[in-house]
């Protein structure tokens, strides 16, 4: 039987590329979303063997919704597509159980191979980055833990991509009291003040994606300024 996939991408043109390439490997598509927690409802209703996901996903990124995944689907495989070549960016997503790395820009060289080798069992991790994670071990190198818990980097998410209060709660399910709660626990741990300080965590960390956030923030003048001040700080 071929390997069954589910595509994950938030740019139409982008998916209509990995479909064509999917097709000529002869692998099955069985759906295709547009943001992170699309991505999930379909794959447990579908049951892929393999996740094709980019990190870079509205709502939920690919890092967390492969955790969202995995702890119901253990055995399906996640390929996260990414431009994320720094160890940390990796190393946070073997912890999460993705099972393939594999950089944008290597993506049509490297795809077909990567997920070949997950729905095996193997592991797939792009050539382009995995020698830093040998060279990081061999120099006895650590990476920090994230001190965000799952859900606190969903509500973290939402928050960098303009969402309100109401709007996080209905999103994840929870009342506006317990959002609030999460906002208030995600600042206390963080040590920051300000939204500024969340969204500056957030695009440092991989949760959200600049764009992602810059675009949310367009209809919010209030963000749009928490997003360029974090900016600011981050190159500073």
């Amino acid at each position: 039987m071929p390997v069954s996939i589910l595509l994950a991408d938030d740019h139409t043109i982008v998916r209509e590329g990995f479909r064509t390439l999917l097709e000529r490997a002869q692998f099955k598509l069985v759906g295709e979303a547009s943001d992170g927690w699309t991505a999930v409802r379909l794959a447990q209703t579908r049951r892929p063997d393999v996740v094709l996901m980019d990190q870079s996903m509205p709502l939920l990124n690919g890092t967390d919704a492969a955790r969202e995944i995995l702890a119901s689907l253990p055995s399906t495989a996640i390929v996260l597509l990414t431009i994320h070549v720094d160890q940390h960016f990796v190393v946070a997503a073997l912890r999460a159980g993705v099972r393939g790395y594999v950089v944008k820009t290597q993506a049509a060289a490297e795809l077909v191979c990567a997920i070949r080798e997950v729905a095996g069992g193997g592991t797939f991790i792009s050539p382009h980055v995995a020698g830093g994670l040998v060279d990081a071990y061999l120099d006895g190198r650590a990476t920090a833990t994230d001190p965000l818990t799952l859900r606190e980097r969903e509500v973290l998410q939402l928050v960098a991509e303009g969402k309100t209060t109401k709007d996080v709660a209905a999103a994840l399910g929870l009342t506006v009291k317990t959002a609030e709660y999460y906002r208030s626990r995600i600042i206390t741990k963080l040590g920051v003040h300000n939204t500024a300080g969340l969204v500056r965590y957030a695009l440092r960390s991989g949760v959200v994606h600049l764009m992602a956030a810059y675009c949310c923030a367009v209809t919010c003048p209030d963000l749009l300024q928490s997003i360029e001040k974090a900016i600011e700080q981050l190159v500073a």
